[in-house]
């Protein structure tokens, strides 16, 4: 059978430019289309599992996405829960498609066989991101589920004969952390085109795994290894890879990877792009998160409670990305609210605490976080190293969260 040509491929458009964000826009938004999920993930910040009673329906969802539209949105990944679990999937990416939005997804992989691939492409869809945590032995584990490595590394395969752009997410913590070269390199193997790197954060059943989430003094040594990988991927690109600026694999630091150590332009950065380095937190900026029940907050990563700005079963979704305080609070100055090592740090003006639902899921509010690479360091200079430990266990609700306080100690031996 020949493979399907997917619709014209648009340039990836959730870059957005500087000047952009003196208008707030939803240019890039992740909607969880169902908590359903065929993966017992035990660091899944959802929960996810089975369906909630109150998703939206296929209209309702047409309807929030034509409105993103109008909005401005440029791109939608679609996830869940496993977002090809629900029936009308196929629609949903047409739909989105049709008003010119780009429409990617995110999975697990464990069940995105061939066939779906492909449907899914000629629905509209321009790209999969398969999670993979790891070598076999540490994914399996954080899945929660044996064989689940296997099935992810053969859906990078399905999505990429039926002509897909395959990227992979791999979330890093104290399970998997020593597994990063040999990780990148089997994604290169597989012709992954771009791996997402992001750290573990104690949200949902992550957050009763303690003992997973990296200390601050393991970030620096993450990043240097990040950055020993990336720069060889430009040096060394393999026979497959097309050399920079496109198709040559390439390190992509997520929200929570950072900050400004001497590693910042080479994992933000993009292939053929200007340098680029953090710029805060980019939620209700640029970003938007859309929960299964019709919850927006202005990301998808932030736990419910605290951010939840409205639903659009209740509200417009114009009136809640204007108008919504717990959503638009990355668009004021926000350097009151830094405390901590981050209200005296010499890129606090800029960085502003980095990502917002690190810090709140570790330490009950944001503003302070301590897992970020140029406080280790600095810290390290003055003969301290912070450790986390956690005094308060989170609730077993869906995007929940307990609390860590930090520890100051002396090093008393120097590297």
């Amino acid at each position: 059978m020949p493979t399907p040509t997917p619709r014209a491929a648009r340039p990836a458009p959730r870059e957005f430019k500087l000047e952009e964000l003196d208008d707030p826009k939803p240019i890039y938004a992740v909607w969880e289309l169902t908590t359903r999920c065929d993966q017992p993930c035990q660091h899944c910040g959802t929960r996810a599992g089975s369906a909630r009673d109150d998703e939206l329906s296929t209209p309702k969802v047409k309807e929030v996405g034509a409105a993103l539209a109008k909005l401005g949105c440029r791109e939608v990944t679609l996830i869940g829960g496993e977002a090809y679990l629900r029936a009308d999937v196929e629609e949903i990416i047409a739909f989105l498609s049709d008003t010119g939005i780009r429409v990617t997804m995110q999975s697990g992989g464990r069940a995105l066989t061939r066939d779906r691939c492909r449907k899914f492409a000629a629905a509209g869809l321009q790209a999969v991101g398969i999670s993979i945590d790891g070598l076999e032995e540490q994914h399996d584990t954080l899945r929660g589920n044996k064989g689940s490595h296997k099935a992810a590394l053969q859906a990078v395969k399905n999505a990429r004969e039926t002509g897909l752009i395959v990227t992979s997410n791999m979330q890093i913590n104290r399970l998997n952390q020593h597994t990063l070269r040999e990780t990148a390199a089997m994604l290169r193997d597989h012709q992954v085109r771009a791996w997402q790197v992001q750290l573990t954060t104690p949200m949902g059943n992550a957050a009763d795994h303690p003992e997973w989430i990296l200390q601050p003094p393991d970030v620096v040594t993450v990043l240097d290894t990040l950055a020993e990988i990336q720069l060889d991927a430009v040096q060394n690109p393999r026979a497959h890879e097309k050399p920079r600026p496109i198709g040559c694999f390439n390190v992509q630091a997520a929200n929570n990877i950072g900050y400004f150590g001497p590693h910042e332009e080479v994992l933000r950065s993009r292939p053929g792009g200007s340098a680029r380095h953090w710029i805060g937190c980019g939620a209700g900026r640029a970003v938007i998160g859309i929960e299964s029940d019709g919850t927006v907050k202005g990301c998808p990563s932030l736990p419910t409670a605290p951010y939840t700005g409205g639903n659009v079963k209740d509200l417009e979704l114009a009136d809640i990305w204007k108008h919504a305080d717990a959503l638009n609070f990355a668009r004021k100055d926000r350097l009151d609210e830094l405390w901590g090592y981050c209200k005296r740090c010499y890129y606090a003006d800029i960085c502003k605490g980095g990502c917002s639902f690190t810090a709140h899921t570790l330490l009950g509010r944001r503003g302070n976080n301590p897992l970020c690479y140029h406080r280790a360091v600095q810290l390290r200079r003055e003969g301290i190293q912070e450790r986390l430990v956690q005094v308060e266990r989170a609730a077993g609700e869906r995007y929940d969260f307990g609390r860590f306080e930090i520890v100051e100690e002396k090093i008393t031996e120097m590297p």
